[in-house]
C-alpha cells in the first residue's frame, strides 16, 4: 500500500474541484428544489449552461 507523504506535496486538479462545485451546486438547488426533480432547464441554469452557449456564439 502507496500513503502520500505528509506535508507540501500537495496536488490540485483544478478540472475535479470544478466538477466537485458544480456538483455541490447541483446538489443545493436539488434541495431547495420545490418538485420531485430539477428540470432540464433548471440544471442548465445552475450550470450556466446558457450563457457559455451564448458567449461561443
Amino acid at each position: 500500500m502507496h500513503v502520500a507523504p505528509v506535508g507540501g506535496t500537495a496536488v490540485q486538479d483544478h478540472v475535479a474541484l470544478a466538477e466537485i462545485e458544480l456538483c455541490g451546486e447541483l446538489i443545493i438547488a436539488a434541495s431547495a428544489a420545490r418538485g420531485e426533480r430539477l428540470s432540464l432547464e433548471s440544471i442548465d441554469e445552475v450550470l450556466r449552461v446558457t450563457e457559455e452557449r451564448d458567449a461561443s456564439r
